[in-house]
């Protein structure tokens, strides 16, 4: 069960603590709200509750290829969003309802099954754009608000708690009204003006990236009629986005305007749905199933079948039958990122080691900018024992990104193999840090200081980044209590 509806009970009574907010104390909608949270604090607050995700919900599926193709899609609807600043980051969930969710400060999950549910990119599209615009209105920083007294650390739980809330089981519901609901409702009873207002703006967004604006209603209207054709079986999409005639009429009426043009999907969005559904039960049953669909012609692109038929092999470990598919797949659409990873991890997983690194590199001079083969080839590099390399090359990755924890613990791995403790664990520490675990990071920079074979120069970085991280820890420690 995921980690937010296990938090629900517990963090329900703090939610419930707190006076109700009235219509009349909400901001306008459009108005950001700007004196009331700051867009820090409730980036702060995201992160924490991000943090809480990646560490603790199995959920979280913690796959670079998956997580790159959302935030390049995500960067272009939010490139011509109205962002205030507040900076994105898509992640996807393994969990195969058809769900979407937006959190403070930028942070939007999407479920595996709401991408296998999307028939076109610019469906996919429409539903992260509506999530981008719950975000630019502050909409759930206005939930999570109640009053400038209340900690950081007593919003997080808050935020979690209406995440819980509105991605909740039955009886999670059943808990929330058998307590004194009136709070969590009065929170959530806007969210129907909240909705309207998204939709509106998600529609200008998929406009103005290129996308098909018909993509958001045809969504939403295939999720509206499963809904009648099994009315005790709404999705969770729908439990948490509540969905009206009149939003509906709305959108199509927003299209009348707009002349149709045929966008055609990336290939990479079906490369994605291809390998989520390469990732379901036993490898057997998914090298059955894409064997079907090419035997029987049944697939939107023959490139991704292939590669889903390569990776269910890969899964299988039957390297030499994923290597024949990921050529043919080259063969039918050229390349892509994702293919080539793939097609490195099968070298490297046969011994083939330089055959494997040297696709990485070509790949890498291809696609300059996917983090999918950045991690892959770091992590190649430091399987094969080539520290040196590994670190040279993750640290002029880390140049470019450097709040990045992956590669934080690469470095750290990269230290490990060369045998120096004391730039492993200050490497460790600051990935610590950047996952909001300040109490690990300063035990990772205490072992750092006491390690002994740093010079003077590394050693007194070391002992300022120490005191830095004791000082926010005992910030933190003052916000809890």
């Amino acid at each position: 069960m995921p980690l937010t509806r296990r938090l629900l009970a517990a963090l329900l009574a703090l939610t419930l603590a707190v006076p109700p907010v009235g219509a009349d104390n909400l901001p306008e909608l459009g108005d950001v709200a700007s004196n009331d949270l700051s867009l820090a604090t409730e980036k702060r607050i995201g992160q924490q509750i991000m943090h809480e995700i990646q560490a603790r919900d199995m959920a979280y599926l913690d796959d670079p290829d998956i997580e790159t193709y959302l935030n390049q899609l995500g960067g272009r609807l939010v490139a011509v969003s109205t962002d205030p600043g507040m900076g994105f980051f898509f992640f996807p969930i393994n969990d195969q309802s058809i769900n979407a969710f937006a959190m403070p400060g930028g942070f939007i999950g999407v479920h595996a099954g709401l991408m296998l549910a999307a028939e076109s990119e610019s469906e996919l599209a429409g539903v992260l754009a509506h999530e981008i615009s719950h975000v630019t209105q502050r909409h759930i920083a206005r939930q999570v608000y109640q009053s400038k007294k209340l900690s950081i650390a007593s919003m997080v739980a808050m935020g979690l708690a209406l995440l819980a809330a509105r991605s909740s089981t039955q009886g999670a519901t059943a808990a929330i009204a058998g307590t004194q609901a009136g709070v969590l409702s009065a929170q959530l009873a806007f969210s129907r003006d909240f909705e309207r207002e998204s939709d509106r703006l998600g529609f200008e967004i998929l406009r103005k990236s290129g996308y098909d604006v018909r993509g958001m209603s045809a969504f939403f209207g295939r999720l509206q009629k499963a809904v009648r054709l099994y009315e005790n079986n709404a999705t969770a999409y729908l439990r948490t986005h509540p969905l009206s005639g009149e939003r509906m009429s709305d959108m199509q009426n927003r299209e009348v305007g707009v002349p149709y043009r045929q966008v055609v999907d990336s290939p990479d969005f079906q490369l994605v749905r291809a390998k989520l559904r390469a990732m379901r039960g036993i490898p057997v049953e998914a090298v059955r199933d894409f064997s079907s669909l090419l035997k029987e012609q049944k697939y939107p692109s023959e490139a991704a079948a292939r590669y889903g038929l390569a990776f269910a092999y890969y899964r299988a470990q039957d390297w030499g039958a994923a290597e024949r598919e990921l050529l043919a797949a080259r063969r039918l659409k050229g390349g892509s990122a994702m293919l080539e990873r793939l097609l490195a991890e099968t070298r490297l997983a046969q011994g083939e080691t330089q055959a494997g690194l040297a696709v990485y590199r070509e790949a890498m001079l291809r696609f300059p900018l996917n983090m999918g083969l950045v991690y892959g080839y770091g992590a190649a590099l430091i399987k094969a024992r080539r520290f040196d390399e590994s670190l040279r090359f993750v640290e002029s990755q880390l140049q470019n990104y450097p709040a990045d924890v992956r590669l934080h613990r690469m470095r750290a791995e990269s230290f490990a193999g060369q045998g120096r403790r004391a730039p492993q664990h200050q490497a460790l520490g600051e990935a610590f840090a950047l996952q909001g675990q300040t109490g690990a990071a300063v035990e990772q920079l205490q072992l750092a200081q006491r390690a002994g074979d740093a010079n003077f120069y590394e050693q007194s970085v070391i002992d300022a980044r120490l005191r830095e991280l004791k000082k926010q820890l005992a910030e933190e420690m003052r916000e809890r209590r």
